[in-house]
């Protein structure tokens, strides 16, 4: 378990003229059995990796009897950037109408309730931020579910409108979450290859999550980046660059 960090900058990200940026620390509470099994609630409802967040336990109860249950409640700590946009994130016209519901009727199929607005508009993309008690499911482990469910609304908005924005769903901040822990995991990886002197090989990433790791690494001059395997969801590997010839 990680200790609160309350100092870490968080993931710069693009803004427009139509949004100003603001930091705040989102608190969600969990209870289990035991703080493994509330870690575990906490990491299946956020879709991240239980190095990716912060824990404090805020109580913690023993069984009464030896064999009663205890009980052990924990605060998840997340640090934010959220972009406030001026104006109205109502959808805009037949294609954000015919896109919500398409979403929202895709969302239902699978038996979960859940509410969306527009969340922001901007570099030709839509994005649709999708609120759930089950946005855990939604998401999936590493965010596969929610970037299935994303390919899916991007073939119906094709087939809506020509030439038509890209979407971009989200649930809980999932993406900002998983773009500031793909950093850090680049700049550990990048250590660890420097003291060992060796590679090391990352687990499959979607395109956007690898481009993420190689523009991380981009200006440090002693490391390298590299992709390997097939299909959309390659691997990164790292590399110390005395390790291998370059061409």
């Amino acid at each position: 378990m990680r200790e609160v960090a309350r100092d870490r900058d968080p993931f710069g990200r693009k803004s427009n003229a139509s949004a100003r940026r603001s930091d705040w620390m989102d608190i969600k509470e969990f209870e289990g059995k035991n703080e493994e099994e509330a870690i575990n609630k906490a990491i299946e409802s956020l879709g991240l990796d239980r190095d990716d967040i912060d824990v404090e336990i805020v109580e913690a109860k023993k069984a009464p009897f030896l064999f009663g249950s205890g009980k052990v409640k924990i605060r998840v700590h997340l640090e934010e950037e959220r972009e406030e946009l001026s104006g109205s994130l109502e959808p805009n016209g037949d294609f954000e109408n015919k896109i919500i519901e398409f979403t929202k009727g895709l969302i239902d199929r699978i038996g979960i309730s859940a509410k969306m607005n527009i969340s922001f508009r901007r570099d030709n993309k839509i994005g649709i931020d999708i609120d759930s008690q089950d946005s855990g499911i939604l998401i999936g482990k590493r965010g596969q579910t929610l970037e299935a469910l994303q390919t899916i609304v991007n073939v119906a908005a094709s087939r809506i409108q020509d030439n038509h924005p890209r979407i971009i769903l989200d649930s809980q901040n999932y993406r900002s979450r998983r773009e500031r822990s793909l950093i850090r995991l680049a700049h550990q990886t990048a250590d660890e290859v420097r003291r060992t002197r060796d590679s090391r090989l990352l687990e499959a990433m979607n395109p956007f999550e690898r481009r993420l790791i190689h523009t991380a690494l981009s200006k440090e001059r002693d490391v390298d980046t590299s992709s390997e395997g097939d299909g959309l969801y390659k691997r990164v590997r790292v590399y110390y660059r005395g390790s291998r010839q370059r061409g």
